[in-house]
């Protein structure tokens, strides 16, 4: 760029430009189309860390968990105040397009964590350990935990299990990493437990229920996910525990709740199988639809891009880039004869 008759680089103007023109010092210059990607909000909160969600558990004020599976999903959740930010493995369903969570791998877990904690600064985050990446011994869990921690860079991690991983959760936390154990319906484990079927309704389920939080407590875990058990087991099993509980379908007697993000703000179209645990808070799929629809009738229309979305070009230079492509079609036609 030339000013004043002398080059100068877009470097040498970012820097000094501000100064000279009023503006703040060390201004965004972006010189491509793409948006940027923005942070949060200007005044973020502190960083949610156990000794915070243990407080909130203290003084018995709910905690909120909800799942992001990428950028954008992990953003409006931190921007939100939830305090606990889930990058579970339900995204091989409602990121990947899976049937279910059996196929999700640590490699795909991996890719979609980098993605989250890029988008949270504020909210504990929290990634998901998919099947066949802790099961197989001790040893196994401790390398993929680690690799979660330090590739993922997840602040903690959440396994399906119960009574039976005590020992590899205690060897985790042993580790520093700490632990929230996932009991009741364990989507994982499925089959082997007929379908995704409420856990507890009889007096020996909720006596496993109770037992298996006890011993993944007892082993180290900080915080129990219960998934899909009778509200007044998981309150009873909640009193006896000396860690927060977070519930999904569980009822309002445990220490906080978490949603899939997807199912609890309504991205979905309609028809779709929702449990009967969600609520829906949004249509963000109605959203959509309504403003891809009109944007595709603009563009037919030609009422989309008007002049208030596009870039000018003075009187002069455009006469001038005219003459010159007249020039060259002329001399272009002198050469083809």
């Amino acid at each position: 760029m030339m000013i004043l008759g002398r080059p100068v680089s877009s470097r040498f103007l970012a820097s000094h430009a501000p100064r000279c023109l009023g503006l703040p010092a060390n201004p965004i210059i972006r010189w491509s189309s793409y948006s940027a990607p923005q942070g949060p909000h200007a005044d973020p909160r502190k960083k949610v860390t156990i000794s915070k969600l243990q407080s909130l558990y203290r003084k018995n004020e709910p905690i909120t968990v909800l799942t992001a599976h990428d950028f954008p999903s992990g953003l409006v959740a931190d921007a939100a105040g939830i305090d606990a930010v889930l990058v579970g493995d339900s995204l091989g369903m409602v990121a990947l397009g899976m049937e279910d969570t059996n196929s999700v791998t640590i490699e795909e877990m991996l890719v979609h964590c980098r993605s989250v904690t890029r988008a949270v600064k504020s909210a504990f985050l929290i990634g998901d350990l998919p099947m066949g990446s802790y099961e197989v011994s001790t040893e196994q869990a401790v390398r993929t935990v680690i690799k979660m921690v330090k590739e993922g860079h997840v602040n903690a991690v959440k396994m399906e299990c119960g009574a039976e991983m005590a020992p590899t959760i205690k060897r985790i936390t042993e580790a520093g990493i700490p632990v929230i154990a996932h009991i009741g319906l364990t989507p994982q484990r499925q089959h082997s437990l007929g379908g995704f079927r409420v856990q507890g309704k009889t007096v020996a389920g909720a006596v496993k229920v109770l037992q298996d939080a006890l011993a993944v407590q007892e082993a180290g875990a900080f915080m129990i996910l219960v998934e899909a058990v009778p509200a007044e087991v998981a309150a009873i099993v909640t009193k006896r525990l000396r860690v927060p509980t977070i519930g999904i379908g569980s009822g309002n007697g445990c220490s906080g709740q978490a949603l899939v993000q997807a199912d609890m703000t309504g991205n979905f179209p309609p028809g779709r199988f929702v449990p009967k645990f969600v609520k829906t808070f949004a249509d963000v799929w109605g959203g959509s639809i309504r403003g891809i629809e009109e944007y595709k009738r603009q563009v037919k229309t030609k009422a989309f891009p008007d002049a208030d979305y596009g870039y000018e070009i003075s009187e002069e230079e455009l006469a001038k880039f005219k003459d010159c492509v007249d020039g060259a079609v002329k001399e272009q036609g002198k050469h083809s004869k």
